[in-house]
C-alpha cells in the first residue's frame, strides 16, 4: 500500500489514482469482513486522503470542487455510505451537497419526522436511522464539507393529497395548480413529482421552518435552497404574459396584492384586474363613483403625480405591480429559509437558472419568475449552467451573464451538468467545461458538479433499487 502515490501527479482535480482507490475499496472491504488490522488502516488511509486533498486544493485555481448528491434507503446498510464518500473523494471532490427534502420526502429519521413529508426510510427497523447525520460525520472524516441541499418552493405531489394543502397551493388565474396544469399540458412538462406552494400563505412558512429547523439540529455545514420559483409552463405557458398566468390567485397572494393598495380605489382596480385580466374606463367610472372622497388609485410605488396616466399606462402598471407581487413573494419566502441557517453562523446559498429571469417580448416573463438578481448578496449563488450546444460557449456565456448581474461580492459559483472524460447530450465533458470557465471568469474559484448519478450511472442505479430489508 505504501509507494503509490494517493493523487495523480500534476492532477488539476485532486483525483486519487486507480491504485490507491483499489486499496482503499480493498482495506474497507476487508475491514467489513471483520479485520480488524485492515480496518485500522482504512481508517488511516482515510485521514490521509482528507490532508492531501486539504493540500491539493490549496494548490489548486479551483479551491472547491463540489458534487450534488441523493441518498437512497440501501445507504443505511453496513459500510455503503462509506463506499459512496470514498468515490466522491477519490473523484477530487472536497465539498458534497447531500438532498435533504425532494419529491415530498425528507432525509430525517423517521421516528423522529414531525414534518407533513414521509422519510425517505419507511422499513420497519430503521425508524432511528439518520443518514444525514451519518453523511455529515463520515464526510467530515474524509475532509469533506457537507452541506444539505432542499427543494424550497416544490413541496411534492404527496403534499397535495392532504386536505388543507389546497389553500396552500400557488393558484393562477385559470384556477389551476402546478399539478393540474401538468395534468392538462400534453407534453408532459415538469416532473411528476413537483407541486409548487403559494409562497405567501403563512402555514406553507410554518410547515417549512420547522423542517428547515429539524436539518438544521443536525449541524450541516451549509443549507442550500434549490426551486426558488415557480413552474416552468410548456410552450405558450413557458412566458407569463397576461396576469392570469401569475401564480397569485391563492388566498394568502391574493389578499398580500390587495393589501399593497394604499386607498380603496387602488385596491378596488387591483382587485377587477385580477379577476377580469383588465380594466376599461367603465372600471375607471365606477372606481370613482365608489369612493368620491380619493384623488386617484394608490398603491405601492405609485405616487399623486401619476393622476393624469391614460388608461393603457394604467394596465401597465398594474400588470408591472402583480410580477413584482410575485417575484416578491418569493424572495420574501428565500429570506426567511435564510434567516436560521445564518443564525447558526454556516453559508446558505441558493440554486437557480440563470435565464431565469429572463423578460420575453413586450411585457413577457419567463414563467418561472425566478427574481435571482436580485437575491441577496450575502449569500452563495448556484447558478445552474446547464446550457447545452455541444460547445463550451454556451455554458460560459450562462455564467458570465450571472457574473454581469450580481452584486458586488456576491460568491458565485457555478453547477456544471455532465461527465469526466466525455461529452454527453451535447454537455462538453467537465474538464472542458471547467477549463472554458476559467479561461473566461478567472475570478470563479468554486464550481459544483450535478450530479453524483450522472459520474456514476449503474452505481446510483444499484443503490437505488436496492430493496433495504
Amino acid at each position: 500500500m505504501s509507494g503509490t502515490p494517493a493523487q495523480a501527479q500534476g492532477d488539476p482535480y485532486c483525483q486519487l489514482t486507480p491504485a490507491a482507490i483499489g486499496e482503499t475499496t480493498r482495506l474497507h472491504q476487508a475491514g467489513l469482513q471483520g479485520d480488524k488490522t485492515a480496518e485500522r488502516a482504512y481508517q488511516s488511509r482515510i485521514r490521509q486522503h482528507a490532508e492531501q486533498m486539504m493540500r491539493c486544493r490549496s494548490q489548486s485555481w479551483l479551491k472547491t470542487q463540489a458534487i450534488w448528491l441523493r441518498l437512497y434507503p440501501c445507504d443505511a446498510l453496513n459500510g455503503v455510505l462509506e463506499e459512496v464518500l470514498d468515490r466522491i473523494v477519490a473523484r477530487g471532490y472536497n465539498k458534497v451537497y447531500v438532498e435533504v427534502f425532494y419529491d415530498g420526502q425528507v432525509l430525517l429519521p423517521a421516528a423522529q419526522n414531525q414534518t407533513p413529508w414521509a422519510s425517505v426510510i419507511r422499513t420497519p427497523g430503521y425508524e432511528n436511522r439518520d443518514l444525514l447525520a451519518e453523511a455529515i460525520a463520515k464526510g467530515r472524516q474524509r475532509g469533506l464539507k457537507v452541506y444539505a441541499w432542499m427543494f424550497t418552493l416544490n413541496f411534492g405531489y404527496s403534499y397535495t393529497q392532504r386536505p388543507q394543502a389546497q389553500q396552500i397551493m400557488a393558484l393562477n388565474g385559470r384556477g389551476e395548480t402546478s399539478v393540474t396544469q401538468q395534468a392538462i399540458d400534453a407534453t408532459g412538462a415538469g416532473s411528476q413529482n413537483e407541486a409548487f406552494i403559494d409562497p405567501y400563505s403563512p402555514e406553507a412558512k410554518r410547515e417549512y421552518a420547522a423542517l428547515l429547523q429539524a436539518v438544521l439540529q443536525r449541524r450541516p455545514d451549509g443549507v442550500l435552497f434549490d426551486y426558488v420559483r415557480y413552474p416552468r409552463g410548456a410552450g405558450a405557458a413557458s412566458v407569463a404574459s397576461r396576469v392570469q398566468d401569475l401564480w397569485i390567485y391563492g388566498p394568502a397572494a391574493q389578499t398580500a396584492l390587495l393589501q399593497r393598495a394604499q386607498n380603496q380605489k387602488g385596491q378596488e382596480l387591483i382587485r377587477r384586474f385580477l379577476i377580469q385580466g383588465s380594466v376599461t374606463s367603465g372600471d375607471l367610472n365606477a372606481v370613482n363613483s365608489l369612493y368620491p372622497q380619493e384623488s386617484i388609485p394608490l398603491w405601492q410605488g405609485r405616487t399623486g403625480a401619476q393622476a393624469s396616466t391614460p388608461l393603457t399606462a394604467l394596465q401597465s402598471e398594474l400588470w408591472r405591480l402583480s410580477v413584482a407581487h410575485a417575484m416578491q413573494g418569493v424572495l420574501d419566502f428565500l429570506t426567511a429559509a435564510i434567516q436560521p441557517v445564518q443564525q447558526q453562523r454556516i453559508p446558505a446559498g441558493a440554486v437557480f437558472f440563470p435565464d431565469g429571469n429572463q423578460t420575453v417580448g413586450v411585457q413577457g416573463y419567463d414563467s418561472r419568475l425566478q427574481p435571482w438578481d436580485r437575491f441577496p448578496a450575502a449569500i452563495e449563488w448556484h447558478p445552474m449552467s446547464y446550457a447545452t450546444c455541444g460547445r463550451v460557449d454556451c455554458v460560459v456565456q450562462q455564467v458570465q451573464r450571472v457574473l454581469s448581474m450580481a452584486p458586488a461580492g456576491a460568491a458565485v459559483q457555478p453547477a456544471l451538468a455532465g461527465t469526466w472524460g466525455q461529452s454527453i447530450n451535447g454537455r462538453p465533458a467537465l474538464e472542458a467545461q471547467m477549463q472554458a470557465i476559467r479561461a473566461a471568469t478567472p475570478q470563479i474559484q468554486e464550481i459544483s458538479h450535478f450530479a453524483f448519478s450522472w459520474q456514476e450511472p449503474q452505481y446510483d442505479r444499484d443503490r437505488k433499487f436496492c430493496q433495504l430489508r
